[in-house]
């Protein structure tokens, strides 16, 4: 990899680096029905998770990869790996 150039991962896309609790916070958020369910999953506020989607967001966008709503994400999480098609 060259200085100032992105990872990129397996797949071709650039690594958006997420933190492991924001992948956390995103898979149980993409399983939910709503944003309480997750707050009482994960132990934490529902502006926690906005807060925690919000930083998801704009990750994504530095590499280039637009996530503006929850279909976006999802088809972000299924790139990276991090979800499969079964599990929605």
């Amino acid at each position: 990899m060259s200085p100032g150039q992105p990872c990129v991962a397996f797949d071709g896309y650039p690594d958006a680096g997420l933190s492991t609790r924001e992948i956390e916070v995103l898979l149980a958020w993409i399983r939910a029905d709503r944003k309480a369910q997750v707050a009482r999953e994960l132990f934490i506020t529902s502006a926690t998770i906005n807060t925690h989607l919000h930083r998801i967001r704009a990750k994504y966008g530095a590499v280039g990869r637009l996530a503006n709503n929850k279909a976006a994400l999802v088809a972000r999480a299924l790139q990276d790996n991090l979800i499969g098609l079964d599990e929605l």
